[in-house]
């Protein structure tokens, strides 16, 4: 029968198919269990069957227990004890414990990992030998991904207790070996293709940002004042003027190390669990307590109270800067500086942890960004005292210092914001809908441009004076900027503000947009074929979409990336969507329920969507992992190399533009 098999898949399959299945050495199909079954007799009419699932190291069989929506898939065991003559005696059980933290669903789980027993009595009729079949429906996860449930059936002799594990004797018709040769596309290019992935770009970027908050930083009336202050102690209170030249250069260079060293703690976080710091810019909790920390910090900036640490912290710093002399002393005196600057940079390295922590950059990131916030503290220090003279033509201490923090009250109120909208656009909420947030960012800027136009007045404001050219001009740009933003109300074409995007909610989670069955309102094929003709009439690419119903990183790539507006643009314009899940249970139409011919000449039976779309990934695309992407044109050509969890969505964007670019050649 096997060489039958094998001669019907070189016949209708093609020969470098074949090779393709047979030989290709990247395969990625995983096997992470394996069952075995057997059997023991308790007396004469009861016996006890016992079934045990090996896995590899990391990998979680779940239990039987349901969990409800948004879980996993209970392990189901099924016996033909109707047909075959025999009772059950209770239930299949199962080890006791207690359900544990799943960190791929996020919630309490009770589930297995290397080895669990699992068992059934059965009660016979003394004298009979009852052919006994069971199965085992399962799925299994990884802390990454999951993969899809499946089906292992059991043929037990109560007599002679022979146990045969996998598929059964199962007749094969020509309808089947049709229905299997179907199924095969003859995707072109599964193996030969590089993805060229870039390394994660956006270090200088957060470099770049995090210099411009120091710049901004020293501007503030709890910095600014201290760089003549301090750059005078060094140069005319040492003994030589080389001496303090010496020293203020080494106070610049421990202010950058002070703020570098603040991202250490988020590298530990990293080399113990790489995943943390993106579970931490996804968390819905986390954004809502950056909204409320950046309100806070809002109105400190506005003058209605301070944001200090508590001043013996300070007073402990600069009493060990006086006793210790030399580097340590120096190194106390930059440390004293950080602590009592904290109530004026403190919101602006919150505005830098948070969209570190919130663009998946992770503690590299971070760090770029710590280290540029830093360098642009500690540079004006080291070259004033290189060049003493310079401290004259800084601008005196004044009024526009208070004008400079309430202008950032303003800024961090509208970032705030957008922590909330992340939490809102993940948890569907519906409150802060593109148009809502657009209007409270036109609100914000009104207020602002009230501010600086003298009309807007706060707590530590002088009297009034002349406004001057510098806050015409802030008040005449931010004015601009509200004119930008109000097409974003509105529902034209206008409404795109490509000047923020990223920032707004993107242009689908809109009041305007009634919602759809697909993912984010997108339009969805659940049938390969459908999605096929769909691409041939419209002339597009295909997004093939291997999903699960119970795949958490399949959500969380839908909600998250596939919700960025570039991924959102390219998905909805470039592309034809086909979402196929693997681990759906309803049934197949009796005409679509076949056998299929596994390429070593196994029969798996094919009752459920689940069953044919998982066998469709495994045979075509040598995986069986979701999520799982696939680009590819209609005549089954792959436009590049397909892609499972990519969290970031620069990364992913690339990829879908690297596929369109590919698909015009």
């Amino acid at each position: 029968m096997r060489i039958i098999v094998l001669l019907f898949l070189f016949i209708t399959t093609g020969f470098s198919s074949y090779a393709q299945i047979f030989n290709e050495g990247e395969s990625d199909i995983e096997s992470p269990v394996t069952w075995h079954a057997s059997v023991e007799k308790q007396n004469d009419s009861v016996y006890q069957l016992i079934f045990t699932a090996e896995l590899e190291p990391g990998w979680h069989l779940y239990s039987q227990e349901e969990v409800g929506e948004g879980g996993p898939l209970p392990t189901e065991f099924s016996y033909n004890y109707e047909e075959a003559g025999y009772e059950l005696i209770g239930e299949t059980t199962e080890p006791d414990g207690t359900a544990l933290f799943d960190p791929v669903f996020e919630m309490d789980i009770k589930y297995f990992g290397d080895e669990v027993t699992f068992t059934q009595d059965i009660k016979v009729q003394p004298g009979t030998d009852p052919a006994v079949e069971a199965e085992v429906f399962f799925m299994v996860c990884d802390e990454e991904k999951c993969l899809a449930p499946e089906i292992v059936p059991f043929s037990l002799s109560l007599s002679s207790g022979e146990v045969t594990a996998g598929n059964k004797d199962i007749s094969v018709s020509e309808d089947d070996m049709a229905k299997t040769a179907a199924l095969n596309i003859n995707a072109k290019g599964a193996g030969g293709m590089d993805l060229h992935q870039e390394e994660e770009s956006g270090y200088m970027t957060l470099f770049f940002l995090g210099f411009i908050g120091g710049l901004i930083a020293l501007l503030t009336p709890c910095v600014f004042p201290m760089i003549p202050l301090t750059v005078s102690f060094f140069t005319k209170g040492a003994r030589t003027k080389r001496k303090g030249l010496v020293n203020a250069i080494m106070y610049g260079v421990f202010i950058f190390l002070i703020y570098l060293l603040l991202s250490l703690p988020f590298h530990l976080l990293d080399s113990v669990n790489p995943e943390v710091l993106n579970n931490i810019s996804t968390n819905v909790t986390l954004n809502i307590v950056f909204f409320i920390i950046f309100i806070f910090f809002a109105f400190s900036f506005f003058g209605y109270y301070e944001i200090t640490l508590p001043s013996s912290w300070s007073s402990k710093m600069d009493d060990k800067a006086s006793s210790f002399g030399g580097v340590i002393g120096v190194f106390f005196m930059a440390l004293t500086l950080a602590l009592v600057s904290f109530s004026c940079t403190g919101p602006i390295l919150g505005s830098l942890l948070g969209s570190s922590l919130t663009t998946d950059g992770g503690a590299m990131q971070l760090s770029f960004g710590m280290g540029g916030f830093g360098l642009a503290l500690a540079l004006p220090f080291a070259l004033f005292a290189l060049f003493p003279n310079w401290l004259n033509s800084l601008p005196k201490s004044g009024g526009w210092l208070n004008s400079v923090k309430v202008v950032l009250g303003f800024i961090e109120l509208a970032l705030a914001f957008k922590f909330l909208s992340n939490a809102d656009l993940v948890q569907h909420w519906g409150i802060l809908k593109r148009e809502i947030f657009i209007g409270i960012w036109v609100l914000i800027g009104i207020g602002l441009m009230l501010y600086l136009f003298g009309i807007l007045r706060f707590p530590h404001d002088g009297p009034k004076t002349k406004l001057g050219k510098t806050r015409l001009f802030f008040g005449f740009a931010t004015l601009a900027f509200v004119v930008y933003l109000i097409p974003g109300l509105s529902n034209t074409r206008s409404a795109n503000l490509k000047l923020l995007s990223g920032f707004p909610p993107p242009l689908f989670y809109s009041i305007y947009e009634k919602d759809t069955e697909g993912p984010l309102g997108l339009e969805a094929y659940k049938v390969f074929e459908e999605g096929v003709a769909a691409a041939k009439a419209a002339n597009k690419p295909i997004l093939l979409d291997f999903t699960g119903w119970a795949c958490v990183n399949c959500r969380k790539m839908e909600e998250q990336v596939w919700s960025d507006p570039e991924v959102f643009d390219l998905m909805r314009n470039e592309f034809i969507l086909i979402s196929l899940y693997v681990d759906d249970r309803k049934e197949l139409p009796e005409e679509e329920k076949f056998n299929y011919i596994r390429p070593n000449g196994g029969v798996k039976e094919i009752r459920t969507i689940g069953d044919k779309w998982a066998t469709f990934q495994t045979l075509n695309f040598r995986n069986n992992s979701q999520p799982f992407y696939v680009l590819m044109d209609t005549d089954m050509n792959l436009l590049n190399k397909p892609v499972g969890y990519t969290p970031n969505s620069e990364e992913f964007a690339a990829w879908l533009a690297e596929g369109v670019e590919n698909y015009g050649e």
